[in-house]
Protein backbone atom coordinates (compact mmCIF):
# COMPACT_ATOMS: atom_id res chain seq x y z
CA UNK A 1 0.00 0.00 0.00
CA UNK A 2 1.24 3.76 -0.56
CA UNK A 3 3.26 5.12 1.97
CA UNK A 4 1.32 8.70 3.29
CA UNK A 5 0.73 11.47 5.50
CA UNK A 6 -1.29 13.85 7.11
CA UNK A 7 -0.49 17.98 6.60
CA UNK A 8 -2.42 19.46 9.60
CA UNK A 9 -2.38 22.36 11.55
CA UNK A 10 -4.11 23.56 15.03
CA UNK A 11 -6.27 26.28 12.92
CA UNK A 12 -6.39 28.04 9.41
CA UNK A 13 -3.50 30.31 8.26
CA UNK A 14 -0.78 27.81 9.89
CA UNK A 15 1.10 27.40 6.67
CA UNK A 16 -0.47 23.66 5.72
CA UNK A 17 -0.81 24.55 1.99
CA UNK A 18 2.91 26.06 1.94
CA UNK A 19 4.20 22.42 3.59
CA UNK A 20 2.37 20.25 1.88
CA UNK A 21 2.33 21.82 -1.46
CA UNK A 22 6.61 22.07 -0.55
CA UNK A 23 6.47 18.86 0.05
CA UNK A 24 4.80 17.49 -3.01
CA UNK A 25 7.26 19.02 -4.79
CA UNK A 26 10.45 18.63 -3.20
CA UNK A 27 9.68 14.38 -3.02
CA UNK A 28 9.00 14.80 -6.49
CA UNK A 29 12.03 16.30 -6.94
CA UNK A 30 14.25 13.44 -5.79
CA UNK A 31 12.10 11.09 -7.87
CA UNK A 32 9.03 9.97 -5.69
CA UNK A 33 6.03 9.67 -7.62
CA UNK A 34 3.39 11.56 -5.35
CA UNK A 35 -0.43 11.32 -5.59
CA UNK A 36 -1.42 14.82 -4.08
CA UNK A 37 -4.52 14.99 -1.61
CA UNK A 38 -6.51 17.84 -0.09
CA UNK A 39 -9.22 17.37 2.71
CA UNK A 40 -12.87 18.88 2.12
CA UNK A 41 -14.51 20.71 -0.24
CA UNK A 42 -11.17 22.99 -1.53
CA UNK A 43 -10.98 23.63 -5.20
CA UNK A 44 -8.12 26.02 -5.08
CA UNK A 45 -5.55 24.08 -2.97
CA UNK A 46 -5.86 21.36 -5.55
CA UNK A 47 -4.39 23.08 -8.39
CA UNK A 48 -1.28 24.04 -6.91
CA UNK A 49 -0.83 20.79 -5.66
CA UNK A 50 -1.35 19.48 -9.32
CA UNK A 51 1.91 21.88 -10.13
CA UNK A 52 3.63 20.36 -6.98
CA UNK A 53 2.92 16.62 -8.02
CA UNK A 54 2.53 16.54 -12.08
CA UNK A 55 -0.68 14.66 -10.92
CA UNK A 56 -4.25 15.52 -10.42
CA UNK A 57 -4.76 16.82 -7.12
CA UNK A 58 -8.25 15.13 -5.44
CA UNK A 59 -10.31 15.83 -2.64
CA UNK A 60 -11.75 13.89 0.38
CA UNK A 61 -14.53 14.85 1.77
CA UNK A 62 -16.49 12.49 3.50
CA UNK A 63 -19.63 15.11 4.01
CA UNK A 64 -19.66 15.17 -0.07
CA UNK A 65 -19.04 11.89 -0.81
CA UNK A 66 -19.99 9.45 2.29
CA UNK A 67 -17.67 8.01 5.05
CA UNK A 68 -17.33 4.70 3.15
CA UNK A 69 -15.74 5.70 -0.34
CA UNK A 70 -13.11 7.47 1.30
CA UNK A 71 -10.67 4.78 0.98
CA UNK A 72 -11.47 3.77 -2.26
CA UNK A 73 -11.22 7.20 -3.91
CA UNK A 74 -7.86 7.50 -1.27
CA UNK A 75 -6.68 3.82 -3.48
CA UNK A 76 -8.20 5.51 -6.97
CA UNK A 77 -6.26 8.84 -6.40
CA UNK A 78 -2.97 7.04 -5.43
CA UNK A 79 -2.64 3.84 -7.75
CA UNK A 80 0.76 3.83 -9.25
CA UNK A 81 1.90 6.32 -6.42
CA UNK A 82 4.77 5.18 -3.84
CA UNK A 83 4.07 8.28 -1.41
CA UNK A 84 0.88 10.36 -0.88
CA UNK A 85 0.33 13.83 0.84
CA UNK A 86 -3.06 14.61 2.39
CA UNK A 87 -3.55 18.07 3.01
CA UNK A 88 -5.49 18.85 5.95
CA UNK A 89 -8.54 21.62 6.18
CA UNK A 90 -9.14 23.80 8.74
CA UNK A 91 -7.98 23.21 12.36
CA UNK A 92 -7.02 19.39 12.50
CA UNK A 93 -10.44 18.58 14.75
CA UNK A 94 -12.90 21.23 12.80
CA UNK A 95 -15.38 19.08 10.68
CA UNK A 96 -18.67 19.54 10.18
CA UNK A 97 -20.27 21.93 12.63
CA UNK A 98 -22.74 19.75 14.75
CA UNK A 99 -21.82 16.52 13.55
CA UNK A 100 -19.17 14.78 15.30
CA UNK A 101 -16.96 10.91 14.79
CA UNK A 102 -14.68 9.31 17.59
CA UNK A 103 -11.85 11.51 15.99
CA UNK A 104 -13.60 14.33 15.60
CA UNK A 105 -15.82 16.67 13.77
CA UNK A 106 -17.05 14.44 10.76
CA UNK A 107 -14.95 15.56 7.48
CA UNK A 108 -12.36 16.90 9.90
CA UNK A 109 -8.33 16.61 8.98
CA UNK A 110 -8.37 14.19 11.91
CA UNK A 111 -11.76 11.95 10.85
CA UNK A 112 -9.75 11.58 7.30
CA UNK A 113 -6.86 10.33 8.51
CA UNK A 114 -8.09 8.12 10.56
CA UNK A 115 -9.86 6.64 7.85
CA UNK A 116 -6.66 6.61 6.09
CA UNK A 117 -5.17 5.22 9.20
CA UNK A 118 -2.47 7.71 8.33
CA UNK A 119 0.40 9.45 10.48
CA UNK A 120 -0.43 12.97 11.05
CA UNK A 121 2.37 15.64 10.63
CA UNK A 122 1.33 18.95 12.69
CA UNK A 123 2.51 22.32 11.26
CA UNK A 124 2.51 25.01 13.63
CA UNK A 125 2.87 28.71 13.10
CA UNK A 126 4.95 29.57 15.85
CA UNK A 127 5.39 33.50 15.73
CA UNK A 128 4.75 34.80 19.14
CA UNK A 129 4.88 31.66 20.82
CA UNK A 130 8.48 29.98 23.27
CA UNK A 131 7.64 27.31 25.87
CA UNK A 132 3.86 27.40 25.50
CA UNK A 133 3.92 25.56 22.40
CA UNK A 134 4.90 22.56 24.60
CA UNK A 135 1.10 23.43 26.36
CA UNK A 136 -0.69 23.48 22.94
CA UNK A 137 0.94 20.50 21.40
CA UNK A 138 0.41 18.36 24.30
CA UNK A 139 -3.55 19.21 23.91
CA UNK A 140 -3.52 17.92 20.70
CA UNK A 141 -1.93 15.19 21.24
CA UNK A 142 -4.23 13.69 24.04
CA UNK A 143 -7.81 15.36 22.91
CA UNK A 144 -7.98 12.13 21.10
CA UNK A 145 -5.97 9.75 21.49
CA UNK A 146 -6.91 7.46 18.14
CA UNK A 147 -5.41 10.22 15.47
CA UNK A 148 -1.75 9.85 15.81
CA UNK A 149 0.12 12.92 15.52
CA UNK A 150 3.73 11.59 14.88
CA UNK A 151 5.81 14.65 14.08
CA UNK A 152 5.83 18.59 13.68
CA UNK A 153 6.70 21.14 11.37
CA UNK A 154 7.77 24.61 12.61
CA UNK A 155 6.49 27.07 10.50
CA UNK A 156 7.22 31.10 10.89
CA UNK A 157 10.66 30.36 12.78
CA UNK A 158 12.22 33.84 13.24
CA UNK A 159 15.85 33.23 14.93
CA UNK A 160 18.10 30.20 15.96
CA UNK A 161 17.46 30.73 19.23
CA UNK A 162 13.43 31.11 18.62
CA UNK A 163 13.76 27.23 17.20
CA UNK A 164 16.10 26.20 20.11
CA UNK A 165 13.46 26.89 22.26
CA UNK A 166 10.81 25.76 20.33
CA UNK A 167 12.34 22.62 20.01
CA UNK A 168 12.94 22.20 23.62
CA UNK A 169 9.15 22.65 24.12
CA UNK A 170 8.16 20.02 21.48
CA UNK A 171 10.85 17.75 23.31
CA UNK A 172 8.58 18.21 26.48
CA UNK A 173 5.64 16.50 25.18
CA UNK A 174 7.68 13.68 23.02
CA UNK A 175 7.02 15.12 19.52
CA UNK A 176 9.85 15.33 17.14
CA UNK A 177 10.71 18.05 15.37
CA UNK A 178 10.83 17.45 11.40
CA UNK A 179 11.16 20.76 10.39
CA UNK A 180 11.64 24.28 10.97
CA UNK A 181 10.90 26.68 8.68
CA UNK A 182 12.05 30.36 8.55
CA UNK A 183 9.77 33.38 7.40
CA UNK A 184 9.87 33.82 3.64
CA UNK A 185 7.52 36.04 1.63
CA UNK A 186 8.82 34.89 -1.66
CA UNK A 187 5.97 31.85 -1.18
CA UNK A 188 3.64 34.23 -0.86
CA UNK A 189 0.71 33.52 -3.65
CA UNK A 190 -1.53 36.69 -4.02
CA UNK A 191 -5.32 36.04 -2.59
CA UNK A 192 -8.49 37.46 -3.33
CA UNK A 193 -12.66 37.23 -1.75
CA UNK A 194 -12.48 33.64 -1.53
CA UNK A 195 -8.73 32.73 -0.76
CA UNK A 196 -5.66 32.25 -2.88
CA UNK A 197 -5.97 32.79 -6.96
CA UNK A 198 -6.26 29.75 -8.66
CA UNK A 199 -3.16 28.48 -9.91
CA UNK A 200 -4.79 28.42 -14.16
CA UNK A 201 -5.19 31.62 -13.33
CA UNK A 202 -2.04 32.57 -12.31
CA UNK A 203 0.13 30.64 -14.72
CA UNK A 204 3.95 31.22 -14.31
CA UNK A 205 3.06 33.39 -11.12
CA UNK A 206 1.83 30.28 -9.36
CA UNK A 207 5.00 28.00 -11.07
CA UNK A 208 7.65 30.56 -9.30
CA UNK A 209 5.52 30.12 -6.15
CA UNK A 210 5.54 26.27 -6.07
CA UNK A 211 9.08 26.35 -7.08
CA UNK A 212 9.89 28.48 -3.90
CA UNK A 213 7.56 26.42 -1.73
CA UNK A 214 9.76 23.22 -3.02
CA UNK A 215 13.04 24.77 -2.30
CA UNK A 216 12.05 26.05 1.29
CA UNK A 217 10.73 22.98 2.32
CA UNK A 218 14.13 20.79 0.30
CA UNK A 219 16.26 23.12 3.10
CA UNK A 220 13.89 23.06 6.09
CA UNK A 221 12.23 19.76 6.59
CA UNK A 222 14.11 16.12 6.92
CA UNK A 223 12.64 15.08 3.54
CA UNK A 224 13.65 11.69 4.71
CA UNK A 225 11.93 11.36 8.07
CA UNK A 226 8.61 12.72 6.33
CA UNK A 227 9.12 8.91 4.01
CA UNK A 228 10.21 7.06 7.06
CA UNK A 229 6.89 9.01 9.01
CA UNK A 230 4.42 7.92 5.76
CA UNK A 231 5.70 4.39 5.49
CA UNK A 232 4.55 3.78 9.40
CA UNK A 233 1.10 4.10 8.28
CA UNK A 234 -0.85 1.22 9.73
CA UNK A 235 -2.13 -1.35 6.29
CA UNK A 236 -5.12 0.05 4.41
CA UNK A 237 -6.75 -2.45 2.13
CA UNK A 238 -10.00 -2.62 0.28
CA UNK A 239 -11.19 -2.11 -3.28
CA UNK A 240 -10.34 1.19 -5.64
CA UNK A 241 -12.97 3.46 -6.87
CA UNK A 242 -13.84 3.14 -10.31
CA UNK A 243 -15.83 5.45 -12.51
CA UNK A 244 -16.96 2.46 -14.66
CA UNK A 245 -18.28 0.24 -11.64
CA UNK A 246 -20.42 3.56 -11.26
CA UNK A 247 -21.94 4.48 -14.28
CA UNK A 248 -23.00 2.39 -17.18
CA UNK A 249 -22.52 3.58 -20.73
CA UNK A 250 -24.96 4.97 -22.86
CA UNK A 251 -24.96 4.73 -26.51
CA UNK A 252 -24.11 7.28 -29.24
CA UNK A 253 -21.11 8.85 -27.76
CA UNK A 254 -22.86 12.45 -26.55
CA UNK A 255 -20.58 15.41 -26.55
CA UNK A 256 -20.36 16.82 -23.42
CA UNK A 257 -18.69 20.31 -23.32
CA UNK A 258 -17.63 21.75 -19.79
CA UNK A 259 -16.26 24.84 -19.49
CA UNK A 260 -12.72 25.48 -18.21
CA UNK A 261 -9.72 28.20 -18.57
CA UNK A 262 -8.81 30.70 -15.84
CA UNK A 263 -12.66 31.88 -15.24
CA UNK A 264 -14.32 27.99 -14.32
CA UNK A 265 -11.54 26.75 -12.63
CA UNK A 266 -13.67 24.38 -9.34
CA UNK A 267 -14.04 21.19 -10.94
CA UNK A 268 -12.88 17.68 -9.20
CA UNK A 269 -11.25 15.04 -11.25
CA UNK A 270 -13.68 12.24 -10.56
CA UNK A 271 -16.39 14.67 -12.64
CA UNK A 272 -14.57 14.14 -15.74
CA UNK A 273 -13.99 10.47 -15.04
CA UNK A 274 -17.77 9.85 -14.73
CA UNK A 275 -18.40 11.32 -17.60
CA UNK A 276 -16.28 9.82 -20.08
CA UNK A 277 -17.58 6.04 -18.16
CA UNK A 278 -20.91 7.32 -18.91
CA UNK A 279 -20.10 7.30 -22.33
CA UNK A 280 -19.33 10.97 -23.23
CA UNK A 281 -16.68 12.64 -25.14
CA UNK A 282 -15.51 15.64 -23.26
CA UNK A 283 -14.57 18.37 -24.72
CA UNK A 284 -13.18 21.63 -22.78
CA UNK A 285 -14.33 25.23 -23.89
CA UNK A 286 -12.94 28.29 -22.49
CA UNK A 287 -15.37 30.97 -22.61
CA UNK A 288 -12.47 33.50 -22.26
CA UNK A 289 -11.22 32.53 -25.63
CA UNK A 290 -13.64 30.31 -27.55
CA UNK A 291 -16.27 31.77 -29.99
CA UNK A 292 -18.53 28.38 -30.57
CA UNK A 293 -18.93 25.29 -28.46
CA UNK A 294 -17.72 22.53 -29.89
CA UNK A 295 -18.91 20.37 -32.91
CA UNK A 296 -21.88 18.26 -31.84
CA UNK A 297 -21.98 19.54 -28.53
CA UNK A 298 -24.98 17.81 -26.66
CA UNK A 299 -25.25 18.72 -23.44
CA UNK A 300 -22.81 21.57 -21.51
CA UNK A 301 -21.17 21.75 -17.83
CA UNK A 302 -20.34 25.36 -16.83
CA UNK A 303 -18.39 25.13 -13.11
CA UNK A 304 -17.81 27.06 -10.58
CA UNK A 305 -15.18 29.59 -10.83
CA UNK A 306 -14.25 32.96 -10.76
CA UNK A 307 -16.47 34.46 -13.52
CA UNK A 308 -16.59 37.55 -11.02
CA UNK A 309 -13.07 38.25 -11.59
CA UNK A 310 -13.39 37.99 -15.94
CA UNK A 311 -16.55 39.58 -16.17
CA UNK A 312 -15.87 41.95 -18.33
CA UNK A 313 -13.42 39.63 -20.77
CA UNK A 314 -16.34 37.13 -20.82
CA UNK A 315 -19.18 39.66 -21.95
CA UNK A 316 -16.86 40.53 -24.34
CA UNK A 317 -17.20 37.44 -25.58
CA UNK A 318 -20.51 37.95 -27.44
CA UNK A 319 -20.34 35.06 -30.10
CA UNK A 320 -20.27 32.23 -27.55
CA UNK A 321 -22.46 33.66 -24.69
CA UNK A 322 -25.53 33.96 -27.65
CA UNK A 323 -24.46 30.54 -29.00
CA UNK A 324 -24.95 29.44 -25.08
CA UNK A 325 -27.96 30.71 -25.00
CA UNK A 326 -29.50 29.59 -27.65
CA UNK A 327 -28.39 25.81 -26.77
CA UNK A 328 -30.25 26.16 -23.32
CA UNK A 329 -33.41 27.36 -24.88
CA UNK A 330 -33.41 24.76 -27.23
CA UNK A 331 -33.64 22.32 -24.50
CA UNK A 332 -30.51 20.66 -24.71
CA UNK A 333 -28.79 19.73 -20.93
CA UNK A 334 -26.85 22.60 -19.32
CA UNK A 335 -25.85 21.71 -15.39
CA UNK A 336 -24.06 24.95 -14.33
CA UNK A 337 -23.12 25.50 -10.70
CA UNK A 338 -22.09 28.63 -8.58
CA UNK A 339 -19.91 30.29 -11.25
CA UNK A 340 -21.57 28.54 -13.99
CA UNK A 341 -24.93 30.10 -12.09
CA UNK A 342 -23.38 33.84 -12.68
CA UNK A 343 -22.34 32.95 -16.35
CA UNK A 344 -26.23 32.37 -17.14
CA UNK A 345 -27.63 35.28 -15.63
CA UNK A 346 -28.35 38.36 -17.54
CA UNK A 347 -25.64 40.23 -16.44
CA UNK A 348 -22.78 40.10 -13.25
CA UNK A 349 -21.99 43.33 -11.87
CA UNK A 350 -23.40 45.51 -14.63
CA UNK A 351 -21.61 42.88 -17.55
CA UNK A 352 -24.27 41.12 -19.76
CA UNK A 353 -23.77 37.78 -19.29
CA UNK A 354 -25.86 34.84 -21.13
CA UNK A 355 -29.23 35.66 -20.38
CA UNK A 356 -30.63 32.43 -19.45
CA UNK A 357 -32.01 33.25 -16.52
CA UNK A 358 -33.89 36.11 -15.62
CA UNK A 359 -32.28 37.57 -13.00
CA UNK A 360 -29.07 39.77 -12.22
CA UNK A 361 -25.46 38.73 -10.73
CA UNK A 362 -23.66 41.00 -7.84
CA UNK A 363 -20.90 41.03 -5.34
CA UNK A 364 -21.76 41.43 -2.00
CA UNK A 365 -19.35 42.05 0.84
CA UNK A 366 -20.84 38.67 2.66
CA UNK A 367 -19.59 35.50 2.52
CA UNK A 368 -21.85 32.25 1.84
CA UNK A 369 -20.16 29.42 3.49
CA UNK A 370 -21.21 25.76 4.53
CA UNK A 371 -22.10 21.89 3.74
CA UNK A 372 -26.18 22.17 2.83
CA UNK A 373 -28.31 19.16 3.11
CA UNK A 374 -30.78 19.87 0.09
CA UNK A 375 -33.87 18.25 -1.41
CA UNK A 376 -34.38 18.69 -5.09
CA UNK A 377 -37.91 20.59 -5.31
CA UNK A 378 -38.73 18.61 -9.25
CA UNK A 379 -37.43 16.39 -11.39
CA UNK A 380 -34.64 17.61 -13.42
CA UNK A 381 -31.53 16.98 -16.04
CA UNK A 382 -29.59 15.92 -12.77
CA UNK A 383 -32.01 14.10 -9.98
CA UNK A 384 -35.32 12.99 -9.65
CA UNK A 385 -38.12 15.11 -7.33
CA UNK A 386 -36.89 14.62 -3.94
CA UNK A 387 -33.67 13.55 -4.13
CA UNK A 388 -31.39 13.75 -1.01
CA UNK A 389 -27.71 15.80 -1.76
CA UNK A 390 -24.97 17.04 0.31
CA UNK A 391 -23.34 20.01 -1.43
CA UNK A 392 -21.31 22.84 -0.52
CA UNK A 393 -21.86 26.48 -1.14
CA UNK A 394 -19.17 28.92 -1.37
CA UNK A 395 -19.55 32.39 -2.90
CA UNK A 396 -19.59 36.44 -2.02
CA UNK A 397 -22.03 37.01 -5.02
CA UNK A 398 -26.16 37.39 -4.66
CA UNK A 399 -28.48 36.34 -7.68
CA UNK A 400 -31.78 38.13 -8.21
CA UNK A 401 -34.03 36.95 -7.47
CA UNK A 402 -32.26 33.95 -6.24
CA UNK A 403 -34.82 31.08 -7.85
CA UNK A 404 -38.16 30.58 -9.48
CA UNK A 405 -41.88 30.02 -7.69
CA UNK A 406 -40.58 26.10 -7.60
CA UNK A 407 -36.28 26.17 -6.95
CA UNK A 408 -33.59 23.40 -7.59
CA UNK A 409 -33.28 22.80 -3.85
CA UNK A 410 -34.76 23.33 -0.59
CA UNK A 411 -32.87 23.34 2.64
CA UNK A 412 -33.20 24.23 6.22
CA UNK A 413 -30.52 26.27 8.01
CA UNK A 414 -28.74 25.49 11.47
CA UNK A 415 -31.80 27.35 13.14
CA UNK A 416 -34.70 24.84 10.77
CA UNK A 417 -35.30 27.97 8.63
CA UNK A 418 -36.28 26.56 5.45
CA UNK A 419 -34.54 28.28 2.11
CA UNK A 420 -34.85 27.84 -1.65
CA UNK A 421 -32.18 28.45 -4.35
CA UNK A 422 -31.79 27.56 -8.32
CA UNK A 423 -33.47 27.62 -11.50
CA UNK A 424 -34.56 24.23 -12.94
CA UNK A 425 -36.72 24.70 -15.83
CA UNK A 426 -36.94 21.98 -18.20
CA UNK A 427 -33.15 20.52 -19.18
CA UNK A 428 -31.49 23.27 -17.01
CA UNK A 429 -30.47 23.14 -13.71
CA UNK A 430 -28.49 26.01 -12.28
CA UNK A 431 -27.43 26.35 -8.26
CA UNK A 432 -24.90 27.79 -6.63
CA UNK A 433 -24.83 24.15 -4.93
CA UNK A 434 -21.55 22.42 -5.62
CA UNK A 435 -22.11 18.64 -5.28
CA UNK A 436 -19.23 15.95 -5.80
CA UNK A 437 -20.21 13.91 -8.53
CA UNK A 438 -18.13 10.74 -6.89
CA UNK A 439 -20.84 11.46 -4.00
CA UNK A 440 -23.56 11.14 -6.91
CA UNK A 441 -22.76 9.33 -9.51
CA UNK A 442 -26.25 8.44 -10.88
CA UNK A 443 -26.89 12.24 -11.50
CA UNK A 444 -23.85 12.18 -13.88
CA UNK A 445 -25.19 9.26 -15.78
CA UNK A 446 -28.72 10.71 -15.91
CA UNK A 447 -27.22 13.79 -17.57
CA UNK A 448 -25.39 12.64 -19.93
CA UNK A 449 -28.80 10.32 -21.19
CA UNK A 450 -29.94 13.11 -21.28
CA UNK A 451 -27.24 14.23 -23.76
CA UNK A 452 -27.97 11.32 -25.75
CA UNK A 453 -31.30 11.28 -25.96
Amino acid sequence: MVARVVIAAPGSGSGKTTVATGLMAALRGRGHVVAPFKVGPDYIDPGYHTLAAGRAGRNLDPVLVGTQRIGPLFRHGAAGADIAVVEGVMGLFDGRVGQHVEEGGLGSTAHVAGLLRAPVLLVVDARGQSTSLAALLHGFRSFRPGVRIAGVVLNQVGSDRHEQVLREACGEVGLPVIGSVRRAAEVDVPSRHLGLVPAAEHGNHATRAVAAMSALIESSVDLDAVVRLARSAEPLDGPLWSAHDEVAPVSGRPVVAVAGGPAFTFGYAEHTELLKAAGAEVVVVDPLRDERLPAGTTALVLPGGFPEAHAEALSGNELLRHEVAAFAQSGRPVHAECGGLLYLAKQLDGHAMCGVLDADATMTPRLLLGYRDAVATAPSVLHPEGARVTGHEFHRTRLTPAHTDRPAWTWRDHEGVAHGEGFSTGALHASYLHTHPAGNPDAIARFVQAGAD
